[in-house]
C-alpha cells in the first residue's frame, strides 16, 4: 500500500496543483469584488446624498472586517477542514452585495458592505486559500504556489474593474452590485476540491526545533513571543495603510484631476494586470532569495513611486504608468509574508498565524480608507494622505530587514515512496 505523506512530504504535482488552481479561481472573485468597491464611491455619494467620508468609514469598516475574521476562519479552517468556511464566505459575500442597494444608509452599508460583504470575502481570501493550499504541498514549492493564488487575485481585479464601471455606467450602480453577488455565488463549486485538511505533521519550522503534537494555543504562544512575527505585523500594517488608501480613493483622486471615470476603471485594472506578473515573480524569487529582503525593496520602491507620481502632471497617461509600476508590488507582498510565516513556524496553522498578521495588514486598512475620506473633506485633496504613504512605505520597508531568516534552499522532489 502507500505511504501517507506528511505536509513537508514530496507530493506528485497532480495531487496539489489542482487545489493550487481552485485557490486561484475563488481569490480572482473575491478579491476582484473587493477591490473594486472604490468605484462605487461616487455613484452611491450621488445616489444618496451621503458623504465621502461617511461612505468611506463603511468601506473602512469592511477593510478591518476582512482582516479579523481570517484568523478565526483560519483556525476553524485548520482544525476542521477549509470546506465549509469557503461555501459559508461565498454565501455571505452574495449576501452583502444583493443587500447594499436595498440598504442604502450610513447604517445599511455599515451592514452590508462594512461586514456581511466583507466578512464572506475574508473567509475566501489568502490565509485560508494559502493555508489549505500549503499543508498539502512540499516545502520548496510553497512559496511560488502562493505567488500563483495571490495573481489569481490580482486577476480578478483586471477582470473585474473594467467590468463594474460599464456596468455602472449603463445600469447604475445598484444593477452593477447584483453583478458582484451573482459572481460570488460562482466560489461555491471551487470550495469542494479544497474540502480537506492535510494529515497532521509532527513539523513546525524550517528554523526552529520540531514539536511533536504541538496544539494551536502552544503555536500562538510561540509566535507571539518572536520578534520577527511582530516586525512581519508591522510592515504589513503600514502596507494596508496604502493598499486601502488606493483601492478607495483613487478613483477620487482621479476625479480631482479632471479626469473621467473610464481612466479610474483602467488604472484599477492595470493594477491587477501588473500585479499578476508581480505575484508569480515574487513567488519565484522567494525560492531564491531571502523573503524579508524582497519585502524591504517592494516597501521601499512605493516611497519612490509615490514622490515620483507627485511631480508629474496629472494627465492619463501619468496614473496609467503609476497604477502599471504600482501593480508589481501591489499584493506581491503576500507570497513572502506568507512564505517567512511557514518558515518562522511551519504549514500546520498557516491559516491562523498568517491570518493574523492579515489582521494587522487590514487594521492598516481601516486607517487608509477612512483617513483617506477624512483628509478630502479637511483639506480639499489627498496631499496629506501621499506623504504619509511615503513615510509608512518606508517604515515597512526597515521593519522587515531585522527579521530571522536563514537563506532559502532548493529540495529536489523525490519520488513518492511505496511501502508493500
Amino acid at each position: 500500500m502507500t505511504t501517507p505523506l506528511s505536509a513537508d512530504a514530496p507530493h506528485p504535482a497532480t495531487r496539489y496543483w489542482p487545489l493550487v488552481l481552485a485557490a486561484t479561481a475563488m481569490l480572482m472573485i473575491t478579491m476582484g469584488v473587493r477591490q473594486s468597491m472604490g468605484l462605487f464611491v461616487a455613484p452611491i455619494g450621488q445616489s444618496t446624498g451621503l458623504t465621502v467620508a461617511q461612505i468611506s468609514f463603511a468601506l473602512a469598516i469592511g477593510q478591518f472586517v476582512w482582516g479579523a475574521v481570517q484568523p478565526v476562519f483560519g483556525a476553524i479552517a485548520d482544525q476542521r477542514g477549509p470546506g465549509r468556511v469557503l461555501v459559508f464566505g461565498g454565501l455571505l459575500l452574495a449576501a452583502g452585495m444583493a443587500l447594499a442597494p436595498a440598504l442604502a444608509s450610513e447604517w445599511g452599508l455599515l451592514l452590508t458592505l462594512g461586514v456581511l460583504s466583507a466578512a464572506g470575502a475574508g473567509a475566501g481570501s489568502f490565509s485560508i486559500l494559502i493555508g489549505a493550499t500549503a499543508q498539502h504541498m512540499p516545502a520548496e514549492k510553497r512559496s511560488m504556489a502562493a505567488g500563483v493564488i495571490n495573481a489569481g487575485g490580482s486577476f480578478g481585479q483586471f477582470l473585474f474593474a473594467p467590468l463594474v464601471q460599464a456596468v455602472i455606467s449603463v445600469a447604475g450602480w445598484g444593477v452593477a452590485m447584483f453583478t458582484l453577488a451573482a459572481s460570488a455565488l460562482a466560489t461555491l463549486p471551487l470550495a469542494w476540491p479544497l474540502r480537506r485538511r492535510a494529515a497532521a505533521t509532527t513539523q513546525t519550522a524550517a528554523n526552529a526545533t520540531p514539536t511533536p503534537g504541538i496544539g494551536l494555543r502552544e503555536q500562538l504562544r510561540i509566535a507571539v513571543r518572536d520578534r520577527s512575527y511582530w516586525m512581519l505585523h508591522l510592515g504589513f500594517f503600514t502596507c494596508g495603510v496604502h493598499i486601502a488608501f488606493l483601492v478607495t480613493h483613487l478613483p477620487g483622486e482621479i476625479a480631482l484631476c479632471g479626469l473621467p471615470a473610464s481612466v479610474s476603471a483602467v488604472s484599477l485594472a492595470l493594477i491587477g494586470l501588473f500585479n499578476v506578473a508581480g505575484s508569480l515573480g515574487a513567488g519565484w524569487l522567494g525560492q531564491r532569495f531571502r523573503m524579508k529582503y524582497l519585502l524591504a525593496a517592494m516597501y521601499a520602491s512605493r516611497a519612490v513611486l509615490i514622490a515620483t507620481y507627485l511631480i508629474s502632471p496629472p494627465t492619463p497617461l501619468t496614473f496609467f504608468l503609476f497604477s502599471a509600476v504600482l501593480g508589481l508590488t501591489w499584493l506581491a507582498t503576500v507570497p513572502p509574508t506568507a512564505g517567512l510565516v511557514g518558515k518562522l513556524f511551519g504549514p500546520r496553522y498557516l491559516g491562523t498565524l498568517f491570518g493574523l498578521t492579515l489582521l494587522s495588514h487590514q487594521l492598516g486598512g481601516f486607517f487608509g480608507a477612512w483617513v483617506g475620506g477624512l483628509v478630502l473633506e479637511r483639506f480639499g485633496d489627498y496631499s496629506w494622505m501621499w506623504y504619509a504613504d511615503m513615510a509608512l512605505a518606508l517604515i515597512a520597508a526597515a521593519a522587515n530587514l531585522p527579521i530571522r531568516e536563514s537563506a532559502p534552499t532548493l529540495v529536489r522532489a523525490q519520488p513518492q515512496a511505496q511501502a508493500t
